[in-house]
């Protein structure tokens, strides 16, 4: 943490000195609300623009809207939440960054790492919801600050787990009632699946299409076969025997358990495919179990979880979603933008709560009970966690179905892994370039050692580019 607080403190309107000066104003006590003591008023407008996505699970925007509109009616602030399709927050965000205007804040579901230069840092509200909660999740860390910039580009609310969903009649007639617990599983038991069950016309649902689950599963399969996009130092290390034995695997698994409809998926094809009963198992967050649901579908009790699949490099799933907030640096009310923040975080077991389990706090210190004391707090932050996910509280027969969920943080990582989610990790989840690998391999358009040798020459390009920026390290050990 030392060496991070050396960071650019220019592009802050306000020291990280005065910020907690400020800040303790407003806060006789940890997790009380938070007042902004403003002494340039007019150069502030009465106003926050938020732009945020349709979240997956609906009762948590009719949760959040009103929460934003009634945060600054106490303000005298006119607050105004637009939703846009979780396909078009990329598209949306480069067409603001074009235009240099739009929204004070602006949400992602990945870690925003290629937007670095166009935003504000946002070390002052990181450390102060430190102050307050504690350690931020590590795996959140490395999605907000990039360590060669020495730049929190981003302030995360929220991540969410990435487990496997299965349906438990179809696995146990294959002989497996507690799901996979291994990739080879998912082959084995798809191919029964596929003779027992010809009315599932896709066994196994993993994506191999241009969506940010395709990218998510992608990376898990890679990750756990020990394979990644780069090395904890930032070197491109795609190209290597380990990425080629993940992709064998993924080409057998597309030959043999599914079929082209992967190929074209959007991020809500799975969670309708499970929810048809027309795939077996999807890597997903819960979200298509909460819609089964709130839609009273049969299928619903028939819906089990399982934590990430082992490989033969080990056990890895990339968060699901890893919401990050980014204050552009045309914003015109960063302070405003900044102050919600915190008062966001501050009520986040709420949060929580009306995303039905989703969202997983950033800091787990704060869905703690405020009476805690900051040291204690991340501690019985993952308490509350772990008892609500043993003891669902919206209705899930049997009431420990997301039981899997409760140790999600020991089996799930960053984009970026084994490093940080660096602009040139950005750009390529952007791009979509891994789940390409996997498809031109799987359709035979490229032998799967064209494949990867491709996929590796263009990552490569891509970190070159950053670097020469200076936003990414690494390069004295990249493989060629």
């Amino acid at each position: 943490m030392d060496e991070e607080r050396k960071g650019n403190e220019g592009e802050a309107r306000i020291s990280r000195r005065e910020f907690l000066k400020r800040a303790a104003v407003g806060t006789a006590v940890l997790g009380a609300p938070y007042v902004f003591v403003r002494n340039y008023a007019a150069a502030q407008q009465r106003e926050l623009r938020i732009m945020t996505w349709s979240h997956f699970v609906p009762a948590f925007d009719e949760w959040f809207d009103p929460f934003a509109e009634r945060w600054g009616r106490e303000r005298g602030i006119r607050v105004t939440v637009d939703h846009i399709s979780f396909a078009d927050i990329v598209p949306r965000a480069n067409a603001e960054v074009a235009a240099q205007q739009g929204h004070d804040l602006f949400f992602f579901l990945a870690p925003p790492s290629a937007f670095e230069p166009h935003v504000l840092d946002l070390r002052d509200i990181n450390q102060e919801a430190e102050r307050r909660y504690g350690p931020m999740v590590p795996l959140v860390r490395k999605s907000v600050y990039n360590p060669n910039t020495r730049k929190f580009y981003g302030f995360s609310d929220n991540w969410v787990p990435d487990p496997g969903d299965y349906l438990r009649s179809v696995w146990t007639a294959v002989g497996y009632p507690n799901g996979p617990s291994t990739w080879d599983d998912l082959i084995r038991a798809g191919t029964e699946i596929k003779r027992r069950f010809p009315e599932i016309q896709i066994p196994i649902g993993i994506g191999f299409s241009q969506d940010i689950d395709s990218n998510m599963a992608c990376r898990a399969i890679l990750w756990s076969f020990g394979a990644s996009i780069q090395d904890a130092n930032e070197n491109v290390v795609l190209n290597s025997e380990q990425t080629i034995r993940a992709v064998e695997y993924g080409v057998r698994l597309f030959r043999e358990c599914m079929n082209p409809a992967v190929l074209s998926w959007n991020a809500a094809s799975n969670n309708q495919a499970l929810n048809a009963r027309q795939t077996s198992y999807i890597l997903n967050s819960i979200s298509a179990y909460r819609t089964a649901q709130d839609n009273r579908l049969p299928v619903a009790d028939d819906i089990f979880f399982v934590p990430a699949l082992r490989g033969p490099g080990g056990r890895w799933a990339s968060e699901h979603v890893m919401g990050v907030w980014v204050i552009w640096r045309f914003s015109r009310n960063p302070d405003n933008a900044k102050e919600f923040l915190l008062h966001l975080v501050d009520n986040y077991r709420d949060a929580v709560l009306a995303s039905k389990l989703y969202n997983f706090p950033s800091f787990m210190g704060s869905v703690a009970d405020r009476r805690v004391p900051v040291a204690q707090k991340p501690e019985e932050g993952r308490k509350w966690i772990r008892a609500a996910c043993l003891r669902d509280p919206f209705g899930s027969r049997p009431v420990n179905k997301l039981a899997v969920l409760a140790d999600a943080e020991q089996w799930s990582t960053n984009i970026g892994h084994p490093g940080p989610a660096n602009p040139a990790e950005g750009e390529i989840f952007d791009t979509y370039l891994i789940p390409d690998m996997f498809a031109q391999a799987a359709t035979g358009r490229l032998s799967v050692r064209e494949a990867v040798a491709q996929t590796h020459r263009r990552c490569l390009e891509i970190f070159q580019k950053w670097r020469r920026q200076g936003f990414v390290g690494g390069g004295d050990r990249d493989r060629r």
